[in-house]
């Protein structure tokens, strides 16, 4: 009925042990069963003598009670009971065992998966619902494996074989005892699509809350700067509102369901009643085989109340298992990994590309990059200019057109091997939780204290860092958010020294910085450049008057190049966004000193 491996996306490993799991689960649920069929025994025993005449004479069967086979019932339940205790720690160590091991393997194979994606797919997400798949989802998953499928599916196989062996003991009882079944369990499953839709809406009102929470712990500074708290967690508090509203609904909806069934299921132990003393009237039953059903009525639809309590509960769980698995069928940014660049010449040509269908952001543009130099991308903002950038560091690929290096088109080169050979500076530097050495070790895996320090100092950050209290051991905080911005672009600066790639892409390295950091960072820079293909990206067209060329882009089209010598005498773009931040340092430098 359900391919369990697909459902929950499980590896080969994983399904092996699902089913050792559901196997673990039949074999104590009957072994559960048989402590019950000892008593069953054991009543018709302490039965028989009044069946065979009512006064004991010594005789078996005809008035004398068999205290033997009763000793030898109670040994029988003993064991049963023993094999019972060790049949369940079987079930709970394969059952609970294999789900966490492959929660773990499914969290770091969704991570990795997520890690090669290419940004295109970012664009549509946001970081909460990726840590919902990453958590939330994983967690349905885990929970599936060790509270409901091993349970429902193994409930499933044993009730299914204890109907054929009853129907094979009496068909007719057996019958009755199940007629109500098809009806409740027809109910159940009936009300899948309307579960499914009430689960749904469930995990979307859940989803909400969790984009809500991050924006507003994301903006939690303009929230208290701007006294913005009613206004700003007023759609926290109606996403909550809304996932109360969706849970009662859910929850309440799917227990009429699970009611219903349920009670249409125990009118079958009326059923059997009815039956069999309509047989036992007749002739046709005996005494003990009627009490047995009886018995067995009342023990039989505990495990059947069970799977139906678990069916929409699994059923929920498919709704986080589906987007789940979108995330693992991603198609992934794939190329050749063992291809080799010789050179780092780098060319575009006719390179076009666009976020969106329709809208492109990159047009025509044709570029040459010569190795060892260095080219500064520069326009207004809107441009283009980090977007041609990261097209080179094959973030994405393009629409149309190639981009090459050492004369391969990047688009067959896998982007792991690709990023081996290109460091990064970004204007938004990310740090990590961690000590300021681990952080600056993320350029080289495995680098000695020794690199990492030279590597500091050449980023002219070894003595703030020295200054911290525990100097390379400091743990930095999220984001760094123990240090102050230069600090942090220093060490993002360290952490590209010790990468030591041929090719570097600066963007926006020293907007926003005070004049003194932007000096040490300007002698970092300097450091990192030595005899590498630069790509630099600025703002402040007056650091990047001594590139070797300089590309000037306009609505994603590249509009003009040359030495800024050049573009200045040709007084175009370039010459005019020159001039306009002149005048703007002017007015600066003016108002300061109105003398």
């Amino acid at each position: 009925m359900f391919n369990i491996k697909k459902i929950l996306g499980l590896s080969d490993e994983g399904h092996k042990n699902f089913r050792r799991a559901v196997r673990a689960v039949v074999i104590s649920n009957l072994c559960l069963f048989l402590p019950f069929v000892v008593i069953i025994q054991s009543i018709i025993t302490l039965l028989e003598p009044l069946m065979g005449g009512g006064v004991p004479d010594g005789a078996f069967g005809s008035g004398a009670l068999d205290s033997r086979r009763l000793w030898m019932l109670l040994g029988l339940g003993l064991v049963a009971a023993a094999l019972y205790f060790f049949a369940y720690r079987s079930e709970y160590r394969k059952t609970y065992t294999t789900a966490y091991r492959e929660s773990e393997k499914i969290r770091l194979e969704v991570a990795e998966r997520i890690r090669r994606l290419p940004l295109s797919f970012f664009n549509n997400k946001d970081l909460s619902e990726l840590t919902t798949n990453m958590m939330a989802d994983c967690t349905a998953v885990e929970h599936a494996m060790s509270h409901v499928a091993p349970i429902l599916f193994g409930g499933i196989i044993t009730d299914t074989a204890v109907c054929l062996l009853l129907a094979f003991y009496d068909w007719r009882m057996a019958l009755a005892l199940f007629a109500a079944l098809p009806l409740s369990l027809g109910l159940i499953l009936g009300s899948r699509k309307l579960q499914a839709l009430w689960g749904e809406r469930h995990v979307q009102a859940k989803l909400a809350v969790s984009e809500q929470m991050q924006e507003y712990l994301e903006g939690i500074k303009v929230v208290k700067a701007f006294g913005l708290s009613g206004e700003k967690s007023r759609a926290l508090k109606e996403a909550l509102r809304n996932m109360m509203k969706e849970a009662i609904k859910f929850e309440g909806s799917t227990g009429v369901f699970i009611v219903l069934a349920m009670m249409i299921l125990q009118v079958g132990i009326g059923l059997v009643v009815l039956t069999g003393v309509f047989l036992l009237t007749g002739g046709s039953l005996g005494v003990i085989p009627f009490l047995a059903f009886i018995l067995i009525s009342a023990k039989i639809y505990s495990p059947l109340i069970v799977i139906f309590t678990l069916l929409p509960e699994f059923f929920y769980f498919l709704v986080s298992t589906k987007r789940m698995q979108k995330v693992r069928q991603e198609p992934l940014m794939e190329g050749d990994e063992k291809a080799e660049i010789k050179d780092f010449n780098i060319e575009l040509k006719n390179a076009g590309f666009a976020y969106h269908e329709g809208e492109d952001v990159i047009k025509n543009v044709s570029l040459s990059i010569p190795q060892n130099s260095v080219t500064a991308l520069v326009g207004p903002s809107g441009s283009g200019k980090s977007t041609l950038s990261r097209l080179i560091a094959r973030f994405w690929d393009l629409r149309e057109g190639e981009i090459l290096i050492g004369g391969k088109n990047i688009a067959g080169i896998d982007p792991e091997t690709l990023m081996r050979s290109m460091s990064f500076v970004f204007q938004d530097v990310v740090l990590f939780n961690d000590t300021v050495k681990n952080n600056i070790r993320i350029g080289k895996e495995g680098a000695s204290d020794d690199e990492v320090c030279a590597a500091a100092k050449a980023a002219r950050c070894d003595e703030f860092i020295r200054e911290l209290p525990e100097g390379y051991n400091t743990v930095i905080g999220e984001n760094g958010s123990t240090l102050s911005g230069g600090e942090r672009q220093r060490i993002s600066i360290a952490r590209a020294l010790l990468k030591n790639a041929p090719i570097v892409l600066l963007d926006e390295a020293t907007a926003s910085l005070d004049p003194e950091n932007e000096t040490l960072i300007q002698a970092a820079i300097s450091e990192l450049v030595k005899n590498r293909t630069v790509i630099v990206i600025a703002h402040r067209l007056r650091t990047v008057l001594g590139a070797d060329n300089i590309a000037v882009l306009e609505n994603g089209r590249l509009v003009e190049q040359g030495s800024g010598e050049a573009l200045l005498a040709k007084d175009g773009l370039f010459a005019r966004l020159y001039k306009i931040q002149q005048e703007s340092l002017g007015w600066t430098a003016a108002r300061r000193d109105p003398a």
